[in-house]
């Protein structure tokens, strides 16, 4: 056996360690059962895994950590010892079971919690920015009776954010990536997005980048204005 095999199976076991001190801290009582999850998801050791037919991509560009993601591979760990409405709270609205500001919710994610924070800018923030510049093209059209196929409102804005037409841009994603696919699967999202910023970042002037960034976390807030999230969300 090979010390990358190696390597890999005590990750493994390391992870199901994980899963056990949960069950186990949240059936004695220990633990309530959000800071029972916090605790596996700090330490957990897998950026990625395979379950079942499903693949869990948990570090986005090796550097933006998506912790609802592995909360919902760990509730699923956990669902005779948690509420029902608790799990679809946290995991669809991101809605916590317990009172947790900023502070306390970095502290719980130790050294994930950075990651954490490229993953709202980098992933959620980047989507928001191309719903509110889309948001802003079709509003133009609007107000100067273009009452045409509203179809190339994406292409517009792919122009107006980052310099170069949505098909432009795929392809050098995929380039970058080294699939010869000519289409984005829903499970290469994330790394999409995530792509887009950093290529805004670099490519784009200082003071655009922050401009935009500031338009998608109001569009992010706007989206999620109806719903109660945790404290320290994007402001």
């Amino acid at each position: 056996m090979s010390p990358q095999t190696d390597a890999t199976e005590d990750v493994s076991v390391e992870a199901q360690r994980l899963i056990g001190e949960m069950r186990e801290s949240v059936e004695s009582g220990d633990q309530h059962w959000f800071h029972a999850l916090l605790h596996a998801i700090r330490n957990w050791p897998l950026s990625d895994e395979t379950r079942g037919e499903r693949d869990f991509h948990y570090l986005v560009g090796g550097e933006a950590f998506d912790w609802l993601l592995l909360a919902e591979r760990l509730c699923g760990e956990m669902t005779d010892l948690i509420p029902e409405d608790e799990a679809d709270a946290l995991l669809f609205h991101e809605r916590l079971p317990v009172e947790t500001d900023e502070a306390d919710f970095e502290g719980l994610l130790g050294a994930k919690y950075k990651p954490h924070l490229n993953f709202v800018y980098g992933v959620r923030v980047e989507a928001a920015l191309q719903i509110a510049v889309q948001e802003e093209v079709r509003k133009e059209r609007a107000a100067i009776r273009v009452w045409e196929n509203n179809g190339h409102l994406e292409d517009e804005a792919f122009q107006r954010i980052y310099g170069k037409p949505g098909a432009e841009m795929v392809a050098a994603f995929k380039t970058s990536t080294g699939s010869d696919s000519g289409w984005l699967s829903l499970a290469e999202l994330s790394e999409w997005r995530y792509w887009l910023f950093q290529y805004r970042v670099k490519n784009c002037d200082p003071a655009k980048v922050a401009s935009d960034t500031r338009k998608g976390l109001l569009m992010l807030q706007a989206l999620e204005g109806a719903t109660p999230r945790r404290s320290g969300a994007p402001a």
